[in-house]
Formats: C-alpha cells, sequence, structure tokens
C-alpha cells in the first residue's frame, strides 16, 4: 500500500528515506501532472527549482522527468534557487506553475514539494486541495515534454533590486551581516550588496546539508552565529533568511533579535509613510496588533486571515492589497509577487536604514515608543497526538482562564485564540495567546503578545501548563464569544 502524503499549508513534506522517497516524490509530480492537464494551459510548461537540502537537485531532477513524461516542457533550474526566485520566473516567464524541491525550514532530515501556481505565488487552497486529490491517479504518459536546464537566479536580482536604492544604501555606510544558513539564498544578498559596494560579511553560505548545529529557520537559537558576528563585526543589523529563502529574520546592532512582527511594522511604517503606496493590509492570525495600530494611523483597511502564507496569496488576488505577512518571517508585496520573499525584505531594511539614517534598533525603538510597547514569543511542544488532541479539545470548550489570567474573548479563525486581562503598561499591547494543533506533526504551537518580555513568558509558560494538564480536568465556566 502506497505511503500517504499529506499537503500542509505550503505543499507537502517528509522524512528522507521514510516516507520522502524518490517514489513518492514522482507520486507527486504525477498529481501535478494531471492537475495542470484538467486545469491550466499545460503548454506553457512548468519550472522547477530546488535548495540545498541533501539529494535536492536529484529529487527535482526525478520531479522534472516525471512532468516531461505527462507531455509538459519543463525549465529546470541550472543551481540551488531561493523560492522567491522560482515563484518569480513563473511569472516572468509565463509558465503555468512552478515546483520547488525544498523544506524550508524543517530540519536537515526532511524535504519537501512546493507549488507555485501562474500568478506566482502559493498555490490556493482549492488549487492544493485539486492536486492532493490526484494522488492515486494513474501514471500520466503524454508525448511533447522535455526538460532544459535555465538561470533563474540573475532575473530575479535585477527585479528585486528595482524595488530599493542601492545607492542611498551604499551613501550610508552601514555595514551588514548575512546570514544563509547553508540554504538557498546562498551568495545572492551577498552579490548585489558587493555589485554596489555596500559593506557586508555573509555567514553560513556554504552548501552544507546537515545544516550543523541549527535548523535554517531564522529563529533564536538558530540565529545565534547571526548575533554574535553582528556585534563582532560591528555591524548595524544582521539579516537571516530561512534554507528556501522565502521567510527572514534580522538582528539589532546590539545583538537582540528582532522578529518578523517587528520587520514587518517597520516595512509597513516605511511604505505608507514615505511611499504612499495604495492598497489594504494582510497579517495572519498569528502576528502582532501592531500592525492593526499603524494601518488604523495611515487609514488602511486591515484583514485578518489563517495562519499559512496561501491565506495570505487568495486574499491578494481578490483584493487591492498592498502587503501581507505571517509570524514565521514571510512578508510579500504585491506589486512584486503575491509571494513572501526573505531576500528582499532583507533589502527593504537596509533601504530603510538608510533612507531613515537609522540604526535597525533605532527603528524598531520608534516603534515601541510610537505604538505602545509590543513583545511576542513562541513555543513548540512536540506531544503526542493524544495529548495534542486533548489540549485543543480542552481549549475550545472556552475556558475563563488560562492559568491566572482571566479570558476576556475567545476567536476560532485558525486554532483557539484568547484575549487575556493582563497588564497593558500604559499603552501596550493587549495581551493574548494563540493555542494551535499541526495538522500533519504531532506538534502543537503557542504563540503569545503582551505589553512586555516578562508577561509573555509568563502567558507561555501558564498556557504550557494549561496544555499539559490531565484530560480529564474540566473547562471553567465559558467564556464569552466574538
Amino acid at each position: 500500500m502506497p505511503t500517504q502524503i499529506k499537503f500542509g499549508t505550503d505543499g507537502w513534506r517528509g522524512v528522507i528515506a521514510d516516507d520522502y522517497t524518490f517514489e513518492n516524490v514522482r507520486r507527486v509530480g504525477n498529481a501535478i501532472a494531471h492537475y495542470v492537464h484538467k486545469n491550466e494551459d499545460a503548454s506553457k510548461g512548468l519550472v522547477v527549482g530546488y535548495d540545498t537540502r541533501f539529494q535536492s537537485r536529484n529529487f527535482a531532477e526525478a520531479i522534472s522527468e516525471t512532468l516531461a513524461s505527462a507531455g509538459i516542457k519543463v525549465r529546470l533550474a541550472d543551481d540551488y534557487t531561493p523560492t522567491p526566485a522560482l515563484s518569480y520566473a513563473v511569472k516572468n516567464l509565463g509558465a503555468t506553475g512552478g515546483v520547488v524541491i525544498t523544506s524550508s525550514h524543517n530540519p536537515f532530515n526532511w524535504n519537501g514539494v512546493k507549488y507555485k501556481a501562474g500568478y506566482g505565488g502559493s498555490g490556493t487552497p482549492a488549487i492544493m486541495k485539486a492536486i492532493e486529490a490526484e494522488l492515486h491517479s494513474p501514471p500520466l504518459q503524454k508525448a511533447g515534454g522535455n526538460v532544459t536546464e535555465v538561470d533563474f537566479k540573475t532575473p530575479y536580482i535585477a527585479a528585486i533590486t528595482n524595488f530599493v536604492d542601492l545607492e542611498v544604501i551604499k551613501k550610508a555606510g552601514f555595514r551588514f551581516a548575512i546570514d544563509a544558513m547553508y540554504g538557498s539564498g546562498r551568495g545572492v544578498l551577498k552579490s548585489i550588496f558587493a555589485a554596489n559596494g555596500i559593506d557586508h560579511i555573509e555567514i553560513r553560505g556554504e552548501v552544507n546539508p546537515s545544516f550543523p548545529g541549527i535548523n535554517p529557520e531564522p529563529i533564536p537559537p538558530h540565529v545565534a552565529k547571526l548575533q554574535e558576528t553582528v556585534v563582532l563585526e560591528q555591524c548595524q543589523a544582521g539579516f537571516a533568511v530561512d534554507g528556501d529563502a522565502d521567510r527572514l529574520g534580522a538582528v539589532a546592532e546590539d545583538g537582540s533579535f528582532v522578529d518578523s512582527h517587528k520587520c514587518f511594522c517597520v516595512i509597513l511604517e516605511w511604505i505608507l509613510k514615505r511611499k504612499q503606496w495604495p492598497g489594504e493590509i494582510v497579517r495572519a492570525y498569528n502576528t502582532t496588533r501592531m500592525l492593526d495600530r499603524i494601518a488604523a494611523k495611515y487609514g488602511r483597511t486591515l484583514h485578518e486571515c489563517g495562519i499559512g502564507f496561501k491565506y495570505i496569496c487568495d486574499l491578494m488576488l481578490e483584493r487591492d492589497i498592498l502587503i501581507g505577512g505571517e509570524e514565521s518571517g514571510g512578508i510579500g508585496i504585491r506589486r512584486h509577487l503575491p509571494e513572501r520573499d526573505g531576500i528582499l525584505s532583507s533589502l527593504l531594511l537596509a533601504n530603510i536604514m538608510a533612507e531613515e539614517e537609522r540604526t535597525l534598533g533605532q527603528l524598531v525603538n520608534a516603534l515601541q515608543q510610537e505604538y505602545g510597547p509590543h513583545y511576542y514569543g513562541r513555543l513548540d511542544l512536540h506531544l503526542t497526538n493524544d495529548v495534542k488532541e486533548d489540549a485543543m479539545s480542552r481549549a475550545a470548550e472556552k475556558p475563563a482562564h488560562i492559568g491566572s489570567f482571566k479570558v476576556l474573548d475567545c476567536g476560532t479563525l485558525d486554532g483557539v485564540k484568547f484575549y487575556l486581562d493582563a497588564p497593558k503598561n500604559g499603552n501596550g499591547a493587549e495581551a493574548w495567546v494563540l493555542v494551535r494543533a499541526s495538522g500533519t506533526e504531532p506538534l502543537l504551537r503557542i504563540y503569545a503578545e503582551a505589553a512586555s518580555p516578562e508577561l509573555v513568558s509568563q502567558i507561555l509558560s501558564e498556557t504550557e501548563a494549561f496544555v499539559k494538564a490531565a484530560a480529564s480536568r474540566q473547562a471553567e465556566v465559558v467564556a464569552p464569544t466574538s
């Protein structure tokens, strides 16, 4: 019996040599071929890219051969390619879609398959469901397919540099640290800075599929080396992109981590204040509500959506969305692509620093003063499915308290989100905590925001205790619903 392949928020991921095998990669390729022939213009062909993981190039060749045998013309990357560069190639070349062999930020022993639609962004939920429905379809054989190699990075670099003023960045005289995290973003930002005389240093830019000592995810503790480098090399900011370079994290000049929420806020404030580009804003359910305050100040409509960039992309296709972002570091600007891009976001932050003549830390501090103190934290709990399901069941009963915090309201857009009665430290963040179970792994995540780091730690700790409480514990009186 074939191994079960279950699609998550952005495609399929699995453990190499366990469920992620050449056979299963070809099954996914066959499913994509069936979907394309039934629902898209197959004559436009597909583009295929891959990251630096173990045998990613070989898996990319295997899926390309499967697509070609189904009568589809395939353009295959000639080198490790960032996912946003592949997405740009879809739109730039007029392809019907794109495939990326990557497992993004997952540990070294994972790999995956992402699908990008013809508009150059994540496949919508409807597209991903349609592909998943074809997983048991018989092998598709058609004439006319072939595989050719193409450079996707050069046109992508030309496109993203049009969004920034590289001369302004150079004149500012800032020094930047770049952490490629051994991923497919290696050398891209470095080459842009080098070609334009911008002072920089790149770390972890070599290919090492074991990602020694880290997961290629731009959050603590995996950015510790970048934090050390920023301080040691006297940089004014550090930028890290994940394994396939569609997400970012940053480091301020003092070595402190700047999470994706603050990066999103810095970029949003600058776009609305300096660029004044039109459009609405969309954020994922687990992101900072500082964004709401910025949007309100500038009179912009803000939408909240489910977790996963495909939901943001969906809204970008339906409405006049200027920018969208998610907790995990994915930020996308619609006038470029309805797609997240860690490299473009890094360039924008460098441009903002230069134009505002401030370090990254100074920009973040200015936001905290203007919109009130907002602090954020996340816990990833690896639990058995029984414990995970029990916790979500009790959360769904809407308890009146989470630990010592009274629940003021409750939302269920994606997971269960509790709005808490907690100190605001003046004009600080209204506290909330979100409990959300993974649909594909024995994993439960807790996200929290509050007006101080101490409050965030307390909320996370007390929510973890709630999650791990005995299943027999009865939920308290139901809190009011929104």
